[in-house]
């Protein structure tokens, strides 16, 4: 079979990870590779009770991420939950979603308070267009040096002024 025709067979190939939590575990996994490969410094907070699942970069600059990832097709996108348990995350509760659909090997990056109060986003990663679309493949929101103003000096100024000598004392 040529790469092409390989490339549509599996693309076609419906995932092996049918239990949702095992896939969401694998999902964290491809979230911290993909991450590492871009030199995005990474952590796994300790334990399952927090509202991130990852905390990205370093001091002065960290980001709380939650990842979730889908295989629900709903007509040409992909719906992904957003929710803790049955209902939406509080506003608060990470910086960033990372959704990965899974069958398009795609990652959004998407801001925390475009999620606010959604159960569910649905992404169209064929459509140029959608609404989340410009969160596509959008890792440098969670850069540490992306931002200037974050951890690093340009240059520092000094001042001296003369005070009496018993003040030295």
């Amino acid at each position: 079979m040529n790469k092409r025709k390989n490339r549509r067979h599996l693309k076609n190939q419906k995932p092996k990870i049918t239990d949702k939590k095992l896939r969401g575990e694998w999902a964290e996994m491809v979230f911290m590779t993909r991450a590492t490969e871009l030199g995005l410094p990474i952590s796994k907070p300790w334990g399952e009770m927090r509202s991130y699942d990852f905390v990205v970069g370093r001091p002065g600059h960290f980001v709380a991420v939650q990842v979730k990832s889908t295989i629900a097709e709903v007509g040409t996108g992909y719906e992904c939950t957003v929710r803790g348990g049955h209902k939406p995350y509080p506003p608060g509760s990470f910086d960033f979603l990372a959704a990965y659909v899974v069958i398009e090997n795609a990652w959004y990056i998407i801001p925390e308070e475009k999620t606010w109060g959604k159960d569910c986003l649905t992404l169209y990663p064929k459509s140029p267009k959608a609404k989340y679309e410009k969160y596509r493949e959008a890792w440098h929101q969670l850069d540490p040096d992306a931002d200037s103003g974050g951890g690093h000096i340009d240059s520092i100024q000094g001042c001296a002024e003369e005070f009496p000598a018993e003040w030295g004392d």
